[in-house]
């Protein structure tokens, strides 16, 4: 056994952390994460910390602008092992994601507007803040007002899986 428990115990908070940040489903600053992980007395301050960066080493999760994101890989292995987490625990965590979801979505704003240039170019505008800070701000040219529509409502709906399918095509190791 190590300083931060035995190995079942430190799957099991890295799988919490996962699985909380899963739960939010939006980028999540180490503030929130740590507020929300405290707030469910499951781990201590320092096994959250050294568990997430475990997890960004491992790339598990993606660090970007002191935001967490769940990378693709991180998805697939809580899928794999959540049963690992007891039953107990995943509601816990659920009554907790879903109960801070709305504040913590507050304090990040999530921007999509579209400006006609011409009949056949629009310029659609996106972009992510937190507490004034830009995440990401992105424009892009689209042919019709359809499509500028559409990406405005894409980037509403799904803004965090679009920011981390970004940033991890940004972030990929090409040859």
């Amino acid at each position: 056994m190590n300083s931060l428990g035995s190995n079942k115990e430190i799957v099991q908070n890295k799988l919490i952390i996962m699985y909380i940040i899963q739960g939010l489903n939006m980028p999540v600053s180490n503030i929130h994460i740590t507020r929300l992980i405290l707030e469910t007395r499951l781990m201590n301050y320092f096994m959250l910390q050294q568990s997430l960066n475990e997890l960004h080493e491992g790339k598990l999760v993606s660090l970007s602008h002191g935001q967490y994101i769940l990378t693709g890989a991180g998805a697939k292995a809580l899928q794999y092992f959540l049963n690992l987490i007891p039953p107990g625990i995943k509601k816990q965590l659920d009554k907790v994601a879903s109960s801070n979801r709305k504040d913590i979505r507050e304090e990040t704003l999530i921007t999509a507007d579209f400006i006609p240039e011409s009949e056949v170019k629009f310029t659609v505008s996106c972009g992510i803040k937190e507490n004034d800070f830009a995440l990401i701000e992105l424009k892009a040219a689209v042919g019709t007002k359809k499509e500028a529509r559409s990406v405005c409502e894409n980037w509403k709906k799904h803004s965090s899986e679009i920011y981390m399918e970004i940033i991890e095509a940004l972030t990929k190791n090409r040859e």
